[in-house]
């Protein structure tokens, strides 16, 4: 079983083309979001949601990892 659950997946084109995949998971009971560019899925941000606010998140990078396998799988 995963560490954590992935609650939803969204692909954005911005203005140039460029497209992003921000991905919306629960980890240790706790609410995350991760943008990644969609060509390399390098990371663009990362948010923990709490307490009615968004604060920078700092996971590790193989719960990163992870997620980023998942998210080739997916698209």
């Amino acid at each position: 079983m995963k560490p954590y659950e992935i609650k939803n997946m969204i692909i954005d084109v911005e203005l140039d083309g460029e497209e992003f995949v921000t991905i919306d998971f629960t980890y240790q009971n706790k609410d995350y979001s991760i943008t990644f560019k969609k060509a390399d899925l390098e990371i663009i941000n990362t948010w923990l949601f709490k307490d009615g606010t968004s604060l920078p998140a700092n996971l590790s990078d193989n719960i990163i990892g992870l997620i980023r396998e998942d998210v080739k799988k997916r698209i």
